[in-house]
């Protein structure tokens, strides 16, 4: 396992294990949320455009650092652009509009750079090569320290090569033991894309419990959190963690940088708390025989409910 200098463990591809996430944070309580994420030790921020708090995400890091004395070469922070969606009436973004774009989202974080950019969702049709070549030239230009996309299949990163294009390094998708995609994984593995998880939680039945939180969540999920007999009750008891612990470290385990989002501190320190205890074996495999293909996260591929 690598570490950053300040001992901050980091996946192979140098992204910190654990990041925190922001989606469905509102933008006036980002601030509080993010500061308090980098004070328990938190070092990735992880946020989008579609999320509407970038600016409040933003105040969170200034504080956050500031509050921990720390530079901003200590924090990775990731946003993503969101590319426009022609099925919902909007225009795809194009490789001018792509590079504006990212050019709002920096002046919402407030910084110089970001460490990752992704394109959020390969919704952008005909435009999606557009959008990857901004991106490129963002990295060119080092604004982007790293580019990548998000959601995107074998096929959309097909696209990209064919147009004689750099890879995406990272691409962040849905991952949890419902979900595993094990092809895609190596597809990815084999052309040096690193995977990063979100929805790491499912299927607890508290994942996206709150009201309006949508998702194809089924009744069973609802249901799995009264089960006295859950899987990952017994490994929470048999480890001495939480169930969330549990399918963190599971994703880690796997390889995974994962984005916990949690408002309540506590809970941040347990979700970043996932290098005291390792899952067995037979855990692992118990868990590799939950598969079950499609995700769950996108309702309606409204970007306030992706990952």
């Amino acid at each position: 396992m690598n570490t950053q200098v300040d001992g901050t463990p980091t996946t192979a591809a140098g992204l910190p294990f654990v990041g925190f996430g922001t989606y469905l944070i509102a933008n006036d309580a980002a601030p509080d949320a993010v500061a308090a994420a980098i004070e328990v030790g938190y070092r990735h921020i992880d946020t989008a455009a579609g999320y509407h708090n970038e600016k409040g995400v933003g105040e969170g890091i200034r504080r956050g650092l500031s509050a921990c004395g720390l530079a901003r070469a200590d924090l990775f922070v990731t946003t993503k652009l969101w590319p426009g969606n022609s099925a919902w009436g909007e225009a795809p973004k194009g490789y001018e509009e792509t590079i504006s774009a990212f050019e709002v989202s920096l002046a919402a974080l407030g910084l110089d750079y970001v460490d990752l950019y992704l394109i959020h969702a390969p919704s952008g049709g005909s435009e999606r090569v557009n959008e990857w070549r901004a991106l490129v030239e963002l990295k060119a230009q080092g604004k982007a320290r790293a580019i990548g996309v998000s959601n995107y299949t074998e096929e959309h990163i097909e696209e990209i090569r064919k147009a004689g294009l750099p890879l995406p390094e990272y691409n962040q998708i849905e991952l949890h033991p419902w979900s595993q995609k094990p092809d895609l994984l190596e597809f990815m593995a084999q052309n040096g894309i690193a995977p990063i998880a979100y929805s790491s939680l499912v299927p607890l039945s508290t994942w996206r419990a709150e009201p309006g939180q949508n998702s194809a969540k089924t009744s069973e999920m609802r249901a799995a959190g009264a089960d006295a007999d859950s899987p990952f009750k017994a490994m929470a008891a048999k480890y001495g963690v939480t169930e969330a612990q549990v399918l963190l470290r599971w994703g880690v385990q796997k390889g995974f940088g994962v984005l916990p989002k949690s408002m309540n501190p506590a809970r941040m320190r347990q979700n970043i708390d996932l290098f005291s205890f390792a899952l067995d074996a037979a855990d692992m495999a118990l868990i590799e025989n939950m598969d079950r293909g499609d995700g769950v996260a996108w309702a309606t591929g409204d970007p306030r409910f992706m990952g």
